[in-house]
C-alpha cells in the first residue's frame, strides 16, 4: 500500500512537472516572454476623458423654445445636481454677464436670432418718445400724491398728449424697422406686427435697462 501511494504521489509531480514544461515550450515557440505582473493592451485606443463624459451624459439636449421650458429645465438640473448659494449665485451673475453681452446661448428665445439683433440695433441707434415713457410714469404717479387739483389737471393733460405722440411714433418706428429688416433678411418670414411690437417695447425702456445691452450708440449708423 505504501508503494501504491508513493507510485501516485510520485505521478502527480511527474504529470505537474510536465505540465509546466509544455507551457513554457509554448511560450518559447511562439516567440513571446511573459513576465509577471504584464497586462496585455486592449486592442484599442483609451477614450479621453471628454468622450467618456459624453458617453456618461448622453445626447445633449436642444436649447429651451420657451422661457417656461427653460424654467422648468433648470428646476430639474437643480434637483438633479443640488448645488450651494453661492455656486448658484456665481452661475446666475455669469449668466446675467453673458446675456447683457448678447450671447446667443444665454438670450431668452424672444431675443434670439439674427433679425432681433438687427432690430435692437436700429431701436438703439436712435432716440425717441419712447424712451421718456418710464419716468413719465413715475412723474405721474408723483402727481397725484400732490394735494391740489390745478397740478394732477396739468400733469393728466401733459402726459395724455406725450402718450398719443409715443403711440404715433411707435407705428411709425415699427413700420419703419419692419421694412428695413425685411430688406436686410429677404428670406426670412417676417411678420410686420410682431417686429414692431418687439421694437416699441425695447424703446420704451431705459437705455441703461434694455437687456441685452445695447451695441450701438445713439446716432450710429446701422447696415
Amino acid at each position: 500500500m505504501r508503494f501504491l501511494r508513493r507510485s501516485t504521489t510520485e505521478e502527480a509531480d511527474v504529470t505537474g512537472a510536465d505540465a509546466a514544461d509544455a507551457e513554457a515550450g509554448d511560450d518559447a515557440s511562439t516567440g513571446s516572454h511573459v513576465r509577471r505582473g504584464y497586462t496585455p493592451g486592449k486592442g484599442r485606443p483609451t477614450p479621453s476623458r471628454r468622450e467618456a463624459e459624453g458617453r456618461r451624459r448622453g445626447p445633449v439636449a436642444p436649447p429651451p423654445r420657451t422661457t417656461r421650458e427653460a424654467i422648468r429645465r433648470n428646476r430639474e438640473l437643480r434637483k438633479r445636481n443640488p448645488v450651494s448659494k453661492e455656486e448658484r449665485r456665481a452661475a446666475a451673475r455669469e449668466r446675467r454677464e453673458r446675456m447683457m453681452a448678447g450671447d446667443e446661448r444665454y438670450l431668452l428665445p424672444r431675443d434670439r436670432g439674427p433679425v432681433k439683433a438687427y432690430v435692437r440695433d436700429l431701436v438703439d441707434s436712435r432716440r425717441s418718445l419712447l424712451g421718456l415713457f418710464m419716468p413719465m410714469a413715475v412723474v405721474v404717479f408723483l402727481t397725484l400724491l400732490v394735494p391740489i387739483p390745478a397740478v394732477q389737471t396739468y400733469a393728466t393733460l401733459l402726459t395724455t398728449v406725450l402718450l398719443l405722440f409715443m403711440i404715433i411714433e411707435g407705428f411709425l418706428n415699427g413700420r419703419r424697422i419692419a421694412r428695413l429688416v425685411r430688406d436686410k433678411f429677404p428670406n426670412e418670414t417676417v411678420r410686420g406686427a410682431s417686429v414692431g411690437w418687439y421694437a416699441f417695447v425695447r424703446a420704451s425702456q431705459i437705455r441703461r435697462l434694455r437687456v441685452p445691452k445695447p451695441r450701438v450708440r445713439p446716432g450710429q449708423r446701422v447696415d
